[in-house]
């Protein structure tokens, strides 16, 4: 298996495992202020972003440290990657939901799972194919934004649905 498979696989797992356990850490640490700007402080869909932009944020520095000389176009696909997974979360979540009509925590871990599945598809697929190398910038400044949005919104939300927790109380 090459290396960049393996990792990404391992990615998966990684970011499976510690987002899940990423959505305790705020109550873990008893509400401490600054851990939640890095973990869910409530169940809003915008808090939810925040279970697989950080870890694979985290990952992606590991992984581009690992496979930077093998792949060069990983630079760019990382960033393409973790904004894929992080707003197909409130895409999925808003889809389900707005059909259905109400929510279900067997389709919030699912969605949760697709997120992660795709952005690491797309990250291997981008790597390999170096379509995303001329929006290295553009990408990587994105991620900047969303990284900034999340520490200013986790206290100071707007007044919009997606930072309204659909879980009552």
């Amino acid at each position: 298996m090459n290396p960049l498979k393996r990792f990404t696989l391992i990615g998966i797992i990684f970011v499976l495992v510690t987002g899940s356990l990423a959505h305790f850490v705020y109550d873990w640490s008893l509400q401490n202020f600054i851990i939640g700007f890095f973990f869910p402080v409530s169940e809003s869909t915008w808090e939810h972003m925040k279970l697989i932009f950080f870890p694979m944020l985290l990952y992606a520095l590991f992984l581009y440290s690992r496979l930077k000389e093998d792949y060069p176009c990983l630079a760019s696909a990382l960033p393409a990657g973790i904004l894929s997974g992080t707003f197909l979360i409130p895409v999925l979540f808003y889809t389900y939901s707005g059909i259905l009509g109400k929510n279900y925590m067997a389709l919030d871990i699912t969605t949760f799972v697709i997120a992660v599945l795709v952005a690491f598809i797309r990250t291997y697929r981008l790597t390999l194919s170096c379509r995303g190398v001329p929006f290295l910038i553009p990408l990587w400044t994105a991620v900047i934004i969303t990284l900034v949005c999340f520490l200013l919104f986790t206290y100071l939300p707007p007044d919009l649905g997606l930072f309204v927790s659909p879980v009552p109380g």
